[in-house]
């Protein structure tokens, strides 16, 4: 049974069917059918019209965001509407959202990856074949005497806390970007100074990184980044 949160994403490949609703209300159905039963909630849908051969999706873009935001797993109902293209699918499951399809609902973990991406299979294993046959080409240096790496930079510390420093940056710009379309609408509801913008989080269901509810410091802090970013 399905547990947790949940945003859906359909797809269809012209503009007719987005508009007579052919092929969305089947996705949909499919949709609600996978997710009957247990404790779930669906907190969002978005719906794409383009064809399965585009690589620019902006609905699933702010599927992805709004499932980093609230902690949600993307659900399609099945593959084919995602992508009939297999390097496409695989930059998808690199991604931190967990991703359900309603024609494979056992599909889950490196197994139900590995089974899912059957076509990609070959270049992953190539990989690693070629990861194995490096390793192994260090350990015989190793064992020839042959210094490997440069021990300087195990010792520099500064350099390795900036990069952390970098990393931690990097993440929280990109958590703020997947929190204005949010902040957007709880302006738009009527929210005003950051403490009603932190209570409008809060009442949705999104909370910080670390799972908090939210102050009005740190929504402060969400719109420096989110202004440094339009500079």
């Amino acid at each position: 049974m399905a547990e947790g949160s949940f945003v859906s994403y359909i797809r269809v490949s012209t503009a007719r069917q987005g508009v007579s609703g052919l092929g969305l209300d089947a996705q949909r159905k499919t949709v609600s059918d996978f997710l009957n039963g247990g404790s779930w909630r669906l907190v969002g849908e978005f719906v794409e019209v383009e064809s399965g051969k585009a690589a620019d999706r902006p609905e699933l873009a702010n599927a992805l965001s709004l499932c980093r935001v609230m902690g949600a797993t993307l659900v399609v109902a099945n593959v084919s509407r995602l992508t009939r293209s297999v390097a496409f699918l695989s930059r998808l499951l690199e991604t931190s959202v967990p991703v359900r399809f309603c024609d494979l609902p056992a599909i889950e973990g490196p197994t139900g990856r590995f089974l899912l991406t059957q076509m990609a299979a070959v270049a992953e294993l190539e990989a690693g074949l070629i990861s194995d046959r490096t390793k192994k080409a260090l350990a015989a240096a190793k064992a020839r005497g042959q210094k490997l790496g440069n021990p300087g930079n195990l010792r520099n510390r500064d350099f390795g806390s900036a990069k952390g420093q970098a990393v931690r940056i990097k993440a929280a710009n990109g958590r703020a970007i997947d929190l204005a379309p949010i902040i957007a609408e709880v302006r738009k509801s009527g929210a005003e100074t950051l403490r009603e913008i932190a209570a409008g989080l809060n009442n949705r269901g999104v909370y910080t990184a670390r799972g908090k509810h939210w102050s009005a410091t740190q929504i402060q802090r969400v719109l420096v980044r989110l202004a440094n970013k339009r500079l």
